[in-house]
């Protein structure tokens, strides 16, 4: 495989900087087994396309995710990627041989049109999901209180919309291994557990950071702090079993305000480390940069 398997999308807080921690703090005995991989909360899919081509002991992989358009796409790029190329070249090219800034932002509030309001097959779904994600603004995923993708026009003029290389390497990667593709609540992964060695990565909406850092919504369903601690208590539930090894990423809130402690609280019964990230995707270019993220274990 000549073109390495990576994210098909740009997705607020992808780990793609951050693999090199992320591997460094992987299970050591990761390597001497065969192991059902499981991610809860996929995203971008960054680690899980990592993982999927640097562990070949993988013998089943599961992702989830509560976005259905999201899960629609990993669906189509895995069973049907040559379709997905062709309708999405041609709508690149369509973009393309507009010439004004204004005709290509009336194109893209058309398309934006499209995803929200009309019926579509998973192909179409997922053309339009690629192509607002790489011209809308920051390409953020954000939708309104009904659901509806609300993120303006990005103003890139001339970007990667077919990117034909990436959809197969991805598609050849996640039909190496058996598949089982969920969308839903993160608490129904444990019902698809291998009877072996599982490893769990959770990577959660991010606890914000204070009132203003939060980009809106990326569902229509917040995942505020009762979700948070939620999700904390299945994480305590995974750790009794003893097959089970997970680690879990989120927001360092106590670095920005010491006396946020809610993390540190919260899973005081396992092991807490931080991370170094840059954060791109920010309304106001002065608050990007490096800061740190919490990595926590049931493992040391």
């Amino acid at each position: 495989m000549s073109t390495e398997a990576k994210p098909f999308l740009k997705w607020a807080g992808g780990k793609g900087q951050l693999i090199s921690q992320l591997e460094h703090h992987l299970p050591l005995d990761l390597k001497e087994q065969e192991f059902t991989y499981i991610e809860p909360f996929v995203g971008g899919g960054a680690l899980l396309f990592y993982m999927l081509q640097h562990f070949p002991n993988i013998k089943r992989a599961v992702i989830n995710d509560v976005n259905t358009y999201l899960i629609t796409a990993y669906q189509v790029i895995k069973n049907t990627p040559d379709d997905l190329i062709e309708r999405l070249a041609d709508l690149e090219e369509q973009y393309f041989s507009l010439v004004e800034e204004v005709e290509k932002k009336k194109f893209y509030l058309q398309v934006r049109d499209i995803f929200n309001n009309e019926k579509l097959d998973g192909i179409d779904r997922s053309k339009y999901l690629i192509f607002l994600n790489r011209t809308c603004f920051n390409g953020l995923y954000r939708v309104n209180a009904k659901g509806l993708f609300n993120v303006p026009f990005g103003r890139h003029l001339h970007p990667t919309i077919c990117n034909a290389e990436v959809i197969k390497a991805d598609s050849q990667v996640l039909n190496r291994v058996e598949m089982v593709i969920l969308n839903g609540d993160f608490g129904m992964t444990q019902n698809y557990m291998g009877n072996g060695y599982n490893f769990f990565y959770f990577d959660p909406p991010y606890r914000p950071l204070n009132a203003t850092s939060s980009f809106n919504s990326y569902s229509k369903e917040d995942f505020n702090d009762d979700e948070q601690i939620r999700l904390r208590d299945y994480c305590a539930f995974l750790n009794e079993n003893p097959n089970v090894k997970w680690m879990l990423s989120n927001a360092d809130c106590s670095a920005k305000n010491p006396d946020d402690t809610f993390f540190e609280k919260i899973y005081a019964d396992f092991s807490i480390n931080r991370v170094y990230a840059s954060r791109a995707i920010n309304a106001n270019p002065n608050k990007r940069g490096k800061l740190t993220e919490l990595l926590i274990k049931n493992y040391e």
